[in-house]
């Protein structure tokens, strides 16, 4: 009878193999993470920016054609989802029985007439932007212009 004899071959990485891939790895993350956390603020921005233009500009400005006016300050952008009780409305205005919240996932800020331009014939849609907080530079609003500052 022949005896075979079979050799036992550990097969593992070694621990410079394995120090060398965290390394890569620790490297590529150091590079990607860093611009993805930049690409998802710069997209909540983007879909809030888009949310108050358009869902709501294009939302508001059927209630105003239908009532006659924009929400008061009181009524909000619930108006656009809830009868006011304010005739000729022929809502509900958006496709959400809700009002859909911000990026961040607070409430829009709505005022009519306008407190940012200090127009009476305009409305200010305001998300408080990244931080959550109302009334510095990272809000997102329907005006083009920047906040007046020294408000």
């Amino acid at each position: 009878m022949k005896k075979t004899l079979s050799k036992k071959t550990n097969r593992a990485f070694t621990l410079i193999e394995l120090l060398l891939v965290i390394t890569i790895i620790s490297v590529l993350a150091a590079v990607v993470v860093p611009r993805f956390f930049g690409r998802s603020r710069e997209a909540r921005v983007v879909a809030a920016r888009q949310t108050i233009v358009g869902t709501f500009g294009i939302a508001l400005d059927l209630f105003e054609q239908d009532t006659g006016k924009y929400p008061a300050k009181d009524e909000a952008l619930d108006a656009l989802v809830r009868d006011p009780q304010i005739q000729n409305w022929r809502g509900p205005y958006l496709k959400t029985t809700m009002v859909p919240l911000d990026p961040w996932g607070n409430e829009y800020k709505y005022s009519y007439p306008s407190e940012l331009t200090n127009s009476e014939f305009l409305y200010d849609i305001i998300s408080a932007g990244p931080d959550t907080v109302f009334g510095n530079e990272d809000d997102v609003t329907n005006h083009d212009e920047p906040r007046d500052e020294n408000r």
